[in-house]
């Protein structure tokens, strides 16, 4: 299928949306997590903050093992067809995530909260991310699967940058107004962290919506 061609199809905006909506998420935890603690007074050079990154990866990754083998539950043990079986997969793995909400508000009790809550995120992105990846075999002949990929990896290149580069700016805002700049009961850059926070937390749910709003059955593409 000719590269302008494959635009033309719902299943290909459907796995731009995916990972359009969803790769920031893990690479804002991947480059603010050392920034983050280090706001909370445990930088990288502390013992303490580097036990922190090292419980984050560490719950990243014992539960994301499970992104594979849950649709392959669904399948074999419920005689699921494998599209509906990853996308219920992935719609339980949309809601880990959510737990960043409690990320910040957490943090005044123990900054271990947020180490472990960031962690169960993560691990939702890349059981997440599993299963999207197959989403493109279940969709697309082999001949254009690569292509597909690079599509959707090119979208989510453009998610990350812009949730970074916002994340940045908005952090470099909120520290400016300092107690001028609220939300949700936080003041000045604690404030910025909350709202990117409950972006990345919703973004999958939002994500998955579109997806199953564009491709609401297995349908795959024949080529002639």
């Amino acid at each position: 299928i000719p590269m302008w061609k494959c635009f033309t199809y719902r299943q290909t905006w459907s796995y731009i949306a995916g990972r359009f909506f969803t790769d920031g998420g893990w690479w804002f935890y991947l480059f603010w997590a050392p920034a983050y603690f280090s706001e909370c007074g445990y930088s990288m050079q502390t013992t303490t903050g580097k036990m922190l990154v090292f419980v984050l990866y560490l719950i990243v990754t014992i539960v994301s093992i499970g992104g594979g083998y849950l649709p392959k539950l669904f399948v074999e043990k419920r005689g699921m067809e494998p599209y509906a079986g990853r996308m219920l997969a992935m719609l339980i793995f949309a809601f880990f995530p959510l737990f960043a909400l409690f990320a910040q508000p957490l943090q005044g009790i123990s900054v271990w909260f947020p180490a472990i809550i960031i962690g169960l995120a993560g691990a939702g992105h890349q059981a997440w991310s599993a299963n999207i990846y197959s989403t493109t075999g279940d969709m697309f002949p082999k001949s254009t699967i690569a292509t597909i990929t690079g599509i959707g990896t090119m979208a989510g290149g453009i998610g990350s940058y812009l949730i970074n580069m916002g994340a940045g700016r908005l952090f470099d805002y909120a520290a400016a107004q300092g107690e001028a700049f609220t939300f949700f009961g936080f003041e000045g850059k604690p404030a910025g962290y909350m709202i990117i926070f409950c972006i990345c937390a919703v973004a999958y749910i939002l994500a998955w919506s579109i997806m199953k709003t564009l491709v609401p059955k297995h349908k795959p593409i024949i080529v002639d």
